[in-house]
């Protein structure tokens, strides 16, 4: 056994029948890549299921595990269920009903990935609570479960010892956004190149914008985009941006937002946050000297727009992800 067997963080992934593919694979390949600086595993994964079960890609699964394993998990993680009964007709074997409240009640982490959520509004763990699912059953999980608190927009949902995520690539997200609260922003940002897959999307941000796909043929705004990443610092006007991509201020903006959904003032005031946070959680920086690093230019800036973004102080971010995990000083 490895020394640090016991610390270890132990998940049990509960496969139902019309398990969704995807999201049973997700929580062991996002938790099985989350590693400390050692290289040691911080999450031990193990499927289980009530006995074999179909899914939704057409194969069984078969696990070396039952339903038994979420009596001693950290965390229990419960992935889609495609089209199985607690989404037709919100019932819910009883066994693993009692399996999900007792996990609960003894204090486990309980999460879900798209229509996973179902089973833990069917086992009545979602009553009176914030959930999220994927937005395409919005209607049918509104009229099945109308106790939960349902928001089909948002990517995640974390609400303490409950954490739900809307559908397919969601759910690496609110991994990712687990191991990253567990511990700290450095670990989960090695899982997300592990994994091949973006660091971080904030959990509220809205799961698909209509937008037209731009059209090709012509030169786009990504090279401009990675210049100014690298001029968070320095004031980047609009007119700057423009001028480095050789189009109009009116066409610039044009494909601008055709491309990333955002207005070119907006998508560099979200880089600036983002890197903001970044050296909130790796360094040991004054926030003032945060803010402008950042290109926001003074401490009540920088608090100004984390708390419009993410609802939470310079400082109280930073203690959040010192205290689950330190890091040292730049």
């Amino acid at each position: 056994m490895r020394k640090n067997q016991a610390m270890t963080h132990r998940i049990a992934v509960l496969a139902l029948d019309h398990v969704v593919a995807f999201d049973l694979g997700v929580p062991s390949q996002v938790f099985g890549s989350s590693r400390d600086d050692q290289d040691q595993l911080l999450y031990r994964v193990r499927v289980c299921t009530p006995g074999p079960v179909t899914s939704m890609a057409g194969f069984i699964v078969t696990a070396q595990y039952d339903v038994s394993e979420t009596a001693t998990a950290d965390t229990v993680i419960v992935p889609g269920v495609g089209d199985g009964p607690t989404v037709t007709d919100g019932t819910l074997d009883p066994s693993v009903k009692e399996a999900l409240l007792a996990a609960h009640r003894r204090g486990a982490r309980i999460v879900s990935v798209c229509t996973g959520a179902s089973v833990l509004a069917a086992a009545g763990l979602l009553d009176g609570r914030p959930a999220a699912s994927h937005w395409r059953w919005a209607r049918r999980l509104t009229r099945l479960y109308p106790q939960v608190s349902w928001d089909f927009d948002t990517l995640f949902c974390d609400d303490g010892d409950i954490l739900t995520s809307a559908g397919v690539g969601a759910g690496v997200d609110l991994c990712l956004h687990i191991v990253r609260n567990d511990h700290g922003s450095a670990v989960a940002n090695r899982a997300a190149r592990r994994c091949v897959v973006p660091p971080w999307r904030d959990g509220g941000q809205a799961q698909f914008i209509e937008q037209p796909i731009p059209a090709g043929g012509g030169p786009g705004t990504e090279a401009t985009r990675a210049w100014a990443l690298q001029r968070l610092a320095e004031p980047v006007t609009l007119e700057a941006m423009a001028e480095h991509a050789r189009m109009s201020v009116r066409t610039f903006t044009r494909r601008f937002r055709d491309e990333t959904g955002l207005s070119p003032a907006r998508w560099l005031l979200r880089q600036r946050v983002d890197h903001a946070r970044a050296l909130l959680e790796s360094t040991d920086l004054a926030v003032d000297v945060v803010a402008r690093r950042a290109g926001l230019g003074s401490a009540s800036a920088l608090r100004q727009h984390m708390q419009a973004t993410i609802g939470v102080a310079p400082s109280a971010y930073r203690r959040t992800f010192r205290l689950s995990a330190p890091y040292p000083p730049e």
